[in-house]
This record gives C-alpha cells, sequence and structure tokens, in this order.
C-alpha cells in the first residue's frame, strides 16, 4: 500500500523557477526511503510541499492525513523551556486540534513512546539542555506520537558527531522494523542512508534522477 502518491509535482520560488519539475513517486508502506542530493537539488523543498507547507504546486499529492514531522535543526526553536516530557505530549496535540487539554490517552502513549526511546527516566529534563542527540530523539518521540503510519524527516543527522548520527540512523531503523512505520528522510549523509534505507530517491535541479535499491544507486546512482 502507498502511504504517499505524487503525481507530475512542479513548484517554483519566486525568485527560483523550477525547483520541482514533474516529480512522480510513490513511498510504500512499511520502507525506509531516502531522499539524497546536492544542496539546493530541492529535497526539502519537496518535504515541504508533502507537508503543505509550500502550497502553489501544480500536480497531486494524495497522503495520509497524521504525518509525524522533524524538520530541519535549523527550523527548530533548541532553546525553549519545556521538559522533554511536555515536548513528546505535544505531538499528541494533531490527533485533536480542537482539545486544550491533553488525556490520560495521551498521556499514556507518550509514556510508552519515551520508555521504548529510552527517554522516560529523563522526561522532567528542559529541553534545552539536552546535547543535539537527546534533542533529536526527544523530537522523533514527538513525532511519534503525532502518527502509527509514517514519520517525514529532514536531514535529522546534520550537525550530529558520527557516532550520534549512526544511533539515530539505528533508532529510525529500529521503528521501521519493530512498529511498522514508514520512513521518508532526506539525508546529505549518502554513505550512512546507504546502509539503512530499503529505497534511494536521488534529486537533481529539481528533478528525480534515481529511484531504486541502495545496491543499485551503489554501482552508478543517476547517469
Amino acid at each position: 500500500m502507498d502511504l504517499i502518491q505524487i503525481k507530475d509535482l512542479c513548484f517554483s520560488y519566486p525568485t527560483k523557477k523550477d525547483t520541482l519539475k514533474h516529480i512522480n513517486l510513490n513511498i510504500e508502506s512499511g520502507s525506509f526511503t531516502c531522499i539524497v542530493g546536492e544542496n539546493g537539488s530541492g529535497k526539502s523543498t519537496l518535504l515541504k510541499c508533502i507537508l503543505g507547507l509550500n502550497e502553489d504546486y501544480t500536480g497531486n499529492i494524495i497522503k495520509e492525513k497524521n504525518i509525524g514531522y522533524l524538520p530541519q535543526k535549523s527550523d527548530i526553536q533548541t532553546n525553549f523551556p519545556a521538559t522533554i516530557e511536555e515536548v513528546v505530549l505535544s505531538g499528541t496535540i494533531s490527533n485533536h486540534p480542537s482539545k486544550i487539554f491533553y488525556t490520560k490517552s495521551d498521556k499514556e502513549e507518550a509514556k510508552q513512546v519515551m520508555e521504548k526511546l529510552n527517554i522516560y527516566n529523563i522526561r522532567k529534563q528542559c529541553f534545552a539542555d539536552l546535547s543535539g542527540g537527546q534533542q533529536q530523539r526527544v523530537l522523533i518521540a514527538r513525532a511519534l506520537c503525532a502518527t502509527k503510519d509514517i514519520i517525514i524527516l529532514d536531514e535529522p543527522t546534520n550537525g550530529l558527531d558520527p557516532s550520534i548520527a549512526k544511533q539515530i540512523y539505528e533508532l529510525l531503523d529500529k521503528i521501521k522494523r519493530e512498529e511498522n512505520i514508514t520512513i521518508l528522510m532526506v539525508s546529505h549523509d549518502i554513505e550512512r542512508a546507504l546502509n539503512y534505507a530499503d529505497k534511494v530517491i536521488e534529486i537533481i535541479n529539481g528533478e528525480v534522477k534515481f529511484i531504486g535499491k541502495p545496491s543499485e544507486f551503489k554501482m552508478g546512482g543517476a547517469k
């Protein structure tokens, strides 16, 4: 089953025409898909179209309603005075946006997710005091509270030490395998992405130039 279907998607910024050109993609349920490409190739723009953050596109996007999203670190406020528990709980808001207070079910869901990601014992710590890797783990937990279907991540290991980046990839792989949650991720870390992804999509100058298995990409990628 496809959780996301993209048909003939085109998008331009006012200052940059043809940012995305005739994109056709399917993201299958239970897959770990990595989108790779050089800076400015259109990777993050594609994610924002899928999420509805870029609306002035042509073509068609069919997707699941509830998507867990982890934006680029540069787009995240990392110094707000909230506890880990509060940040994770906020992920449940998408399940009932009209409600003001968290339900008992929300709190139980957040507890279970924090336990699975080994952050429950530090749940009262301030998010701003955490290391970069710990903050990403908390934000992944928040995304998991928003969906049981698909998590979209934009450069989740950018700026992290290689050992911490490896831990994040291993965590995402575990989530995919044990929870059957689909992972769609933009990554500049092509070598590591190839070790964990089921499918690789390469975008060059706004066009999809390769879709296939990591083993096939290693043999040449886009021609």
